[in-house]
């Protein structure tokens, strides 16, 4: 060792230089408490940027959240909210310009959200990016406290004490009326299929279009108690963005929820198809009749069921078996005002080939297309039809 050199206390540097690994439990800890002191997402952006030597943003779409920090890139900040938000919803998006390295925040098998860091003149040092893993972790265990937040701040399971059988309607009409929702003169009930995970934002979206309605979320259905002379309809509208939604008709008796509910279920299920029947109803082509259909099948499913034996049933069974297009050419047929030419360039087939089909669903079922009385009957059959057979083609 040459004069005057003094040895290097190995004890002495790991006491002064923290590892990357102290570095790492040191930041994650002080996230952790961010997380959990609530709304941290700001003090976990700092951290994050601290380390990486980088501004650093957060973006949550469902809780609202984007934030950078330091603040000065606002335009940054917008492209990853877009990003953000269209990876939320299952979109393809491009790469945010601004930005070297992104990670998602993932919340169970959902991405919810993004941590980014943004460019910047001088080069970030290679962990990086496991500060913003950190991060991208913190904000999850965030957002995982504020959907328990979320649902302990919730009126008392109104909703899912009915659907369980737990709550019969009259005490659900009670529990609702000390939440604010007063059922006494009448209701309606809309359900929506979130297809989404802005589900807080669903949630708003109810309180703000109709605030003496009862919202309440049920595993990824949201459901929604409408009290009688609320625009439900509007609210429908509003809500069929996060996902495919249904309105029950109007009950005038309390004691009718939980009929209301199952209605508005039954036409769900047809809706979340997505089929020709679920285009059908929301573009308002017979609405009013399937809504009365959906209210008989509610309470008396067995003569729904028993329309549709006496009137289509047959003719259904005979395009199963023989591969026909009976059904298809009948609602062309009366699609078309009865006009034969009209049928034959729908269906693309001869007008003696309508004829015959037509002259078949007569013998199968007993009921004239020719006349006004049974088309009324095939008409209002073939909507059973799509009811209790939704995936049937066209």
């Amino acid at each position: 060792m040459g004069a005057g050199a003094v040895p290097v206390d190995p004890v002495a540097v790991s006491a002064g230089v923290p590892t990357l690994v102290e570095r790492l439990r040191r930041v994650h800890q002080k996230m952790v408490d961010a997380a959990l002191v609530g709304d941290g997402f700001d003090r976990m952006a700092e951290l994050a940027a601290e380390e990486a030597e980088r501004p650093v943003a957060i973006v949550v779409p469902a809780l609202d959240v984007a934030v950078v920090w330091p603040g000065q890139r606002p335009d940054a900040l917008d492209s990853l909210e877009h990003f953000a938000g269209e990876r939320v919803e299952g979109r393809p998006a491009e790469f945010p310009a601004g930005i070297d390295l992104l990670v998602p925040i993932a919340f169970g098998d959902e991405i919810v959200g993004s941590v980014a860091m943004l460019s910047g003149a001088e080069r970030a040092p290679p962990e990086a990016g496991e500060f913003l893993h950190l991060a991208a972790t913190a904000a999850a265990t965030a957002f995982a406290l504020e959907e328990a937040r979320e649902r302990d701040s919730r009126p008392s399971g109104v909703v899912a004490g009915v659907l369980r059988g737990a709550l019969d309607a009259r005490a659900a009409a009670r529990r609702a009326a000390a939440a604010g929702c007063d059922l006494s003169g009448g209701l309606a009930a809309a359900v929506t299929e979130i297809r989404s995970s802005r589900r807080s934002e669903a949630l708003a979206v109810s309180a703000e279009q109709c605030p003496g309605a009862l919202a309440e979320l049920v595993d990824s259905r949201l459901y929604v108690l409408l009290p009688a002379g609320h625009a439900g309809e509007r609210l429908a509208e509003r809500l069929r963005a996060y996902g495919p939604t249904a309105l029950s008709s109007s009950y005038a008796d309390p004691s009718d929820l939980s009929r209301a509910l199952h209605e508005a279920e039954l036409m769900l299920e047809v809706l979340a198809r997505e089929g020709d029947t679920a285009r059908e109803i929301s573009t308002g082509a017979g609405s009013e009749v399937y809504r009365l259909l959906f209210r008989v099948l509610a309470s008396h499913p067995e003569e729904v069921m028993s329309f549709f034996e006496d009137t289509v049933a047959p003719v259904a069974r005979y395009d199963d078996q023989y591969q026909g297009d009976l059904v298809a050419t009948l609602e062309a047929y009366l699609a078309n005002d009865c006009n034969m030419n009209a049928t034959a360039r729908a269906i693309y087939a001869h007008r003696h080939t309508v004829a015959y089909r037509l002259d078949r669903v007569k013998e199968l079922t007993g009921l004239d297309p020719g006349s006004t009385e049974d088309r009324e009957r095939l008409g209002l059959g073939l909507k059973a039809l799509r009811i209790v057979e939704p995936d049937l083609p066209r």
